[in-house]
């Protein structure tokens, strides 16, 4: 018995998008690092509060603490890389090249915050204050 030409179609259909769905996967796996990096930067840092703080000074640290990281990971991981394909970068500064990109990355989701006009919503970090109780008045206990 013969399937119809239309069912043998559906499953080459099929077996299509699942080599597509394949693929698409072995791209965005070592993407998604830096996938969430970027998403937690866009939607879950005010930075409507971070841009003022960074202008006063925070900004130095931010810088120590990149270079801090950058030597740990030379330390970690030495050797040269070919990231490029065209060219070879010695040690630690291939590293800091990375640490560079993903500051950038956190500093231009902060900038796409702004053109979009994203808040992200405010969550209380302290627990709410009983209703109707008010703590100055006295319960009779002595």
């Amino acid at each position: 018995m013969e399937l119809p030409q239309w069912l043998a179609q559906l499953g080459d259909l099929v077996q299509q998008l699942w080599s597509l769905l394949r693929l698409l996967w072995g791209l965005l796996l070592p993407l998604l690092p830096v996938l969430l990096w970027t998403a937690f930067w866009l939607f879950a840092v005010d930075w409507r509060k971070v841009w003022p703080v960074l202008a006063q000074g925070a900004w130095a640290p931010c810088v120590l603490l990149g270079l801090v990281a950058a030597t740990v990971w030379s330390r970690i991981a030495p050797g040269e890389c070919d990231c490029l394909g065209f060219a070879t970068f010695p040690n630690f500064w291939w590293q800091l090249g990375g640490v560079s990109t993903l500051a950038a990355l956190a500093l231009f989701a902060g900038w796409l915050q702004g053109q979009w006009h994203y808040e992200p919503p405010e969550i209380p970090i302290e627990p709410p204050a009983e209703a109707g109780h008010a703590p100055a008045h006295g319960h009779g206990h002595h």
